[in-house]
């Protein structure tokens, strides 16, 4: 069981959670002042994600939309009638292109004849779709087998990705979010910091006034956010990205309330981050020691995520131990080799150098 400080919040593995319990699905919660935590429904294990409405002047901004979904559109008419009680979305602002928080961001867009806000790289990654086909093409197939993986699993992992719930809905157009970004919503000024490694140009919104980051995917407590090579970019290095970006949300004050996409908000930021980076050595050394002898993509990601269940869980965990095969080789202290189509990996020679980063093949 958690303790609770003299305020009543949450004390559990570092963390201060200030709300013990989150609110029911497809409800609300006043987090400060004009920003309401709205919990939508996800049809997964991870059965949740966390929106944010901001109330500005006759209207209101929405942060992040939910996935293509009916329960989604359900949650989202029960929302405009009982919480903006007829006041209308004025801008949508998507955090990164994934499909749980852009999903229905041109529905809304297009309904309430609002702009959309996002970095110029979600927003094109928005439009990069794994195409409707019978069959996977060959750079999909041919990523997967090289990872030890049969033609058969990799067209069931084909068969997952082609759910109509991980195809948001055309978005036409948008206004650039960049990196120092302000905007004034609610006559709270909100600064864009733009996080990789999760997503291309994931955006967060960070008010100092008031000690708020609304973290996105960028930062969670307990769950820990998916930094994945993906047949999209099999050379990919995000979780070197990804790392990065911890180290630069280091400049915000450790006392902000991290407004979190999933689970609850918290304070004790930076313990989070610390917590992160452990968790991501502990893979990479974890990964290291199982590499005195060449081992495939498979055989690692066993070692990795012990514990799975079904197709898609399979296809997170693939990405996950790819993106610490490709740092670990950038690093230099893992080498990778072509054998009949399979890759493996194992520990580099004292002495070996990092890869050219220019080498093609």
């Amino acid at each position: 069981m958690a303790d609770l400080d003299a305020n009543g919040a949450q004390l559990r593995d570092g963390l201060r959670y200030p709300w013990p319990q989150p609110p029911a699905s497809g409800e609300v919660c006043e987090v400060a002042p004009g920003v309401l935590w709205l919990r939508m429904p996800l049809p997964f294990r991870l059965d949740h994600i966390n929106l944010y409405l901001l109330q500005h002047e006759a209207g209101w901004v929405v942060v992040d939309t939910g996935m293509n979904t009916a329960q989604t559109f359900a949650v989202w008419e029960q929302v405009f009638s009982q919480v903006f009680d007829g006041r209308p979305v004025l801008a949508v602002i998507c955090t990164h292109f994934h499909s749980d928080h852009a999903g229905v961001a041109g529905w809304l867009s297009e309904r309430f004849q609002c702009p959309l806000y996002m970095t110029a790289g979600e927003f094109q990654w928005l439009h990069v779709q794994v195409p409707a086909a019978p069959a996977p093409p060959w750079a999909f197939t041919d990523f997967y087998q090289k990872a030890g993986f049969s033609a058969v699993q990799a067209g069931e992992f084909f068969a997952a990705v082609q759910n109509k719930h991980f195809r948001p809905l055309p978005c036409t157009g948008f206004r650039r979010l960049r990196q120092g970004s302000q905007l004034t919503i609610g006559g709270r000024c909100w600064q864009v910091l733009i996080g990789n490694g999760h997503s291309p140009e994931h955006a967060c919104l960070y008010s100092a006034a008031d000690g708020l980051l609304i973290s996105g995917d960028q930062v969670l407590p307990r769950i820990t956010s998916t930094v994945g090579v993906q047949a999209t970019e099999p050379q990919a290095n995000p979780l070197r990205d990804w790392l990065d970006s911890i180290e630069r949300l280091r400049a915000v004050p450790d006392s902000v309330l991290v407004l979190p996409s999933h689970e609850r908000p918290f304070f004790n930021l930076h313990q989070r981050l610390d917590q992160l980076v452990a968790h991501h050595q502990g893979h990479l050394a974890r990964m290291l020691a199982n590499c005195t002898e060449p081992r495939s993509a498979l055989e690692l990601m066993a070692v990795l995520f012990p514990t799975l269940s079904g197709r898609f869980d399979e296809l997170m965990a693939l990405g996950e131990t790819l993106a610490h095969a490709n740092y670990l080789m950038a690093e230099g202290t893992l080498v990778r080799e072509e054998r009949g189509g399979l890759l493996r990996y194992r520990r580099a020679p004292t002495g070996a150098k990092a890869p050219d980063p220019q080498q093609v093949f």
